[in-house]
């Protein structure tokens, strides 16, 4: 590239261009996950539509793949050269409490959506961490906090604006562009940049949330009871279970300061009355070490997972379980606890309900007949990178015969070239069809640094 070419993208946009070396390039690569280190030879920092469009039409024209960032929560590969693009200067947020409905730029947040939507009684499908990117996790599927009630969050999404690899800024809706549309809400970053979304709320108001701590030497017997509770509860109920280590530290309540424990989590769209009667078989699991269960305005949803909201470097992977049973929840165990080698997260999320409904209007998130998914994440500190890999490895691979796929948004940092991982978040049939349309919108695959779809070849 020469001078005069950053200086002509420069012109062209509003948001800062950025070359390695300048002030505020560290800055702007880093992520959320910081295990993930971006080295891009050129960024973008967006500030609207138009500099992703100069962004994309200037990749293309240097032969450079394009990758896309804002909290950099969902983290798939790091950059090596080519040019990302951040967008967390384009942060608008507009409610419209008349179609129930949010319009989000591709870097606004959802901790910015939920008190917006909370002054109508209204609620985005959002996950258990409100600072993560909207557009991001919906593309990706988005599995809500309430997905057993209303679903995946990529199946409420009316409209977007996305520039695709050519440089046009187009409008994807289900009868505007609809395969564009479809590909988009699963295949993620793999077909443009997506910078504007409109999508629907739900009205929700209020939650009973909260969860239940367990010693984790009680685990076996609570995964047990776990099991048999989620056969019974209706759709209103969503949960998870986590086994963590939480550390010895000031912060973190008293009972479980430098314990590993075990936490129900519960979100019950119903009344308060109802909640308690469905969570009592759970109390009856065993002592607990606390609870704080309670009725909640839905703004305060994020208390329930209390997930950090700190950068820190980690590695992850997930399964979708289609059926599990004792010798699932064994193998589990077997992996995580104390006694193992590396600290873990553990988590099992119940699926099901509205998770395994069609869809008024299809997309490409797949494997909706999971009845649960499992999550690991692992911390990593100093050289543990290599160990940490290895045990997530080890660990899936004994689990292979409950699994069916894998969720994109969980599903860790890893290589570009590792296309049949990617391959597993969708089924056969929807993989084929995502891989002809990529080589309609981007035959060249400049957006290849993310959970790569291959442009299917020409016969």
């Amino acid at each position: 590239m020469e001078r005069h070419d950053i200086e002509t993208l420069a012109a062209r946009t509003e948001g800062p261009v950025l070359l390695p070396g300048q002030e505020g390039f560290d800055e702007e690569l880093t992520g959320f996950n910081l295990a993930v280190r971006h080295r891009p030879e050129v960024i973008v920092g967006a500030a609207r539509a138009e500099d992703v469009v100069a962004a994309v039409d200037f990749a293309a024209a240097h032969g450079l793949p394009v990758a896309v960032q804002n909290t950099g929560h969902g983290f798939s590969v790091a950059a090596e050269g080519g040019l990302l693009v951040t967008t967390r200067r384009m942060a608008a947020v507009r409610v419209d409490p008349e179609t129930r409905s949010a319009y989000v730029a591709a870097g606004a947040r959802f901790d910015q959506v939920i008190p917006e939507a909370a002054r109508h009684g209204l609620a985005p499908l959002n996950g258990s961490a409100p600072h993560v990117g909207v557009v991001s996790y919906t593309l990706g599927g988005g599995l809500p906090l309430l997905g057993r009630s209303h679903g995946w969050a990529a199946d409420r999404v009316r409209a977007m604006d996305v520039v695709t690899a050519d440089g046009r800024l187009r409008h994807a809706t289900p009868n505007a562009e609809p395969e564009l549309y479809w590909a988009l809400l699963g295949g993620r970053d793999n077909f443009g940049i997506v910078t504007g979304m409109e999508f629907d709320l739900v009205p929700v108001a209020r939650l009973y949330g909260g969860g239940l701590f367990f010693d984790v030497d009680q685990s076996p017997g609570i995964l047990e009871a776990y099991g048999r509770w989620t056969a019974t509860v209706p759709d209103e109920m969503n949960s998870s279970l986590a086994l963590i280590p939480f550390p010895d530290d000031p912060q973190v309540p008293e009972p479980m300061r430098g314990r590993h424990a075990c936490h129900v989590r519960i979100a019950f769209t119903g009344s308060p009355e109802d909640g308690e009667r469905l969570v009592e078989p759970l109390r009856q699991a065993g002592p607990r070490l606390l609870e704080n269960l309670r009725d909640m305005p839905y703004e305060h949803s994020g208390d329930i997972h209390d997930d950090p909201p700190v950068p820190m470097p980690w590695a992850a992977d997930n399964a979708l379980l289609a059926d599990p049973d004792g010798d699932t929840a064994r193998t589990i165990l077997k992996h995580t606890g104390p006694s193992t080698a590396l600290p873990a997260i553990v988590e099992l999320r119940h699926l099901g309900g509205a998770l395994a409904r069609r869809p008024e209007h299809p997309n490409a998130v797949g494997h909706r007949d999971a009845r649960f998914m499992l999550a690991v994440l692992t911390p990593l500190t100093g050289d543990s990178t290599a160990d940490a890999h290895a045990f997530l490895e080890r660990m899936f691979k004994d689990l292979e015969p409950w699994t069916s796929g894998r969720f994109l948004n969980f599903m860790g940092h890893g290589d570009t070239a590792d296309q049949e991982r990617t391959r597993t978040a969708y089924t056969t049939d929807d993989h084929r069809r995502l891989t002809a349309l990529k080589a309609e919108y981007d035959p060249q695959n400049i957006f290849r640094l993310n959970y790569n779809i291959p442009p299917r070849a020409a016969r």
